[in-house]
């Protein structure tokens, strides 16, 4: 049932992913039209990532069977728009103002790699002190 449950999260925060990205570039198009879309959707987004890597972290303490899943893609991914939007509004001259929200949801998710990498090299650890 664990399984179901990870993989479920895992889908959603993978939709989410997509979704709040899409409108991230549709704003930087629009130039900032869609400020109170991104708050929403940065505030989503930043919840179900935080519900999914606390589950996942729930089962590696639990010795739950983990997946190989990684958390650095999300953080690639991240960095890579971020430097692409700064970079495209230099280039093209635009007068674009990154939002809060993304600028918040960028270093949430630098943030819960940052704790679940702690928590994997914590469990790590102990588990090699145990043998």
């Amino acid at each position: 049932m664990r399984d179901r449950t990870l993989n479920f999260w895992f889908y959603i925060v993978n939709i989410w992913t997509i979704i709040f990205i899409g409108l991230i570039i549709a704003d930087f198009i629009n130039q900032n039209s869609l400020g109170e879309l991104l708050d929403i959707s940065g505030f989503i987004y930043i919840g179900i990532l935080a519900i999914y890597s606390g589950d996942k972290e729930f089962d590696r303490w639990n010795k739950i069977q983990m997946s190989n899943r990684r958390g650095e893609l999300y953080a690639i991914i991240w960095t890579i728009l971020i430097i692409s939007l700064v970079t495209w509004s230099f280039i093209m001259e635009k007068n674009y103002r990154m939002p809060t929200s993304v600028i918040s949801s960028y270093t949430a998710v630098l943030t819960i790699l940052a704790i679940t990498q702690k928590s994997k090299n914590l469990y790590s650890f102990k588990r090699k002190k145990k043998r």
